[in-house]
């Protein structure tokens, strides 16, 4: 089958990890896989490594949809191609390639939706929905329950399907160990955070609960692993707050299961998450986790089980699980907990049977 990636964001996420290693692992079933994509995307540079991947180079804004010349050319070339399925990844995407996939006939066109947030009920949405896209695939229930959720008549709710995202449990537990969490120097409780420094990711939680942590004289130490827009603005306000002696910065990491194995505590600051990734993998590094009890968190945290869920943003009860979790034989049993819910539930060779006959046989 000759089928079709399409994702132009540059930056690197839980979505562009998705279209890589399934654009990967298609063709290395032997299908014709085609990847449309930024010149200067963390994309490109990883698929550089798979010729037998046709990567496209795309360069597009939020307003190009609205350009005929790049409308005509993407058309053209699903055509030349003759692609059968196309996978979209973002709005901005998807407004132009939607479009062309359709003036070209492309029999499938698949708008691969990662974000927890309802769709915006405009008119330009009504007339991508409800004439040009085929199908949906969710990664996650409460993904799939946000797009309809501003308009139930957007899309047939029958067409949209959730398929999880796979986790490579042998891949993880491979990666080599490399020093990123400081030597533990006291008693102090050890909590991460890995994640973009993004409004979405929330760290400024973080700088207020190490406040009041610090009030009740609970020893610790927060380490935010991660960059993004706002690393200066959360630098200013963790020394505005006075907690830069126990908040710190570590910078981006390749190696998620390094940080992860060395701290006490994972806690997701997050206001959403599509399908949080980093769950999964906290949980295969044997940690306890704290998260928001929204979007699609309770998929991946069993609460009171493989760690604790709480209301978005509430300082108190994420105090008082933290206080709950100074017990080392409770952190142990939560994290043994987590990492077999993670192994029963989102087992890659499982899932990726489970896309391939969507993909394949529709």
């Amino acid at each position: 089958m000759r089928i079709g990636f399409f994702n132009s964001i540059e930056t690197w996420g839980g979505g562009e990890k998705w279209h890589f290693e399934s654009a990967v692992h298609f063709a290395k079933l032997g299908h014709d896989v085609y990847f449309f994509g930024s010149k200067n995307s963390k994309l490109k540079t990883k698929l550089l490594a798979f010729p037998a991947i046709t990567y496209i180079e795309v360069h597009l804004t939020n307003l190009s949809f609205l350009n005929p010349v790049k409308r005509c050319y993407l058309t053209s070339t699903f055509e030349k191609l003759q692609i059968e399925v196309v996978l979209i990844n973002n709005p901005r995407d998807l407004k132009i390639a939607a479009y062309a996939a359709h003036s070209a006939e492309v029999p499938r066109i698949i708008y691969r939706r990662g974000s927890a947030i309802p769709i915006k009920n405009t008119f330009l949405n009504q007339r991508i929905f409800g004439n040009y896209i085929t199908d949906v695939l969710a990664n996650s229930y409460a993904t799939g329950e946000t797009i309809l959720a501003n308009n139930p008549q957007l899309f047939p709710k029958e067409k949209i399907r959730v398929i999880y995202n796979p986790i490579d449990f042998q891949k993880f537990d491979q990666l080599v160990y490399k020093k990123i969490v400081p030597d533990r120097k006291d008693d102090s409780l050890i909590i991460g955070n890995l994640a973009r420094l993004a409004p979405q990711k929330n760290q400024k939680f973080l700088i207020d609960l190490s406040l009041e942590l610090t009030r009740l004289q609970i020893k610790h130490q927060i380490y935010i692993t991660g960059k993004g827009e706002l690393e200066s603005e959360l630098k200013t306000y963790n020394i505005e707050k006075g907690t830069d002696k126990n908040v710190h910065f570590l910078g981006f990491t390749d190696s998620p299961r390094s940080f992860l194995v060395d701290i006490d505590i994972f806690i997701l600051s997050s206001l959403w998450e599509g399908f949080g990734y980093v769950l999964a993998e906290a949980s295969l590094a044997e940690k306890p986790i704290i998260a928001f009890n929204s979007s699609s968190n309770p998929e991946l945290v069993k609460d009171n089980i493989s760690g604790f869920l709480t209301e978005v943003n509430s300082i108190p009860q994420m105090v008082e699980k933290i206080k709950k979790l100074q017990d080392i034989k409770l952190r142990k049993e939560m994290g043994i907990s987590g990492r077999k819910f993670i192994l029963e539930s989102f087992d890659k060779n499982i899932i990726y049977k489970n896309l391939e006959d969507y993909i394949l046989k529709g």
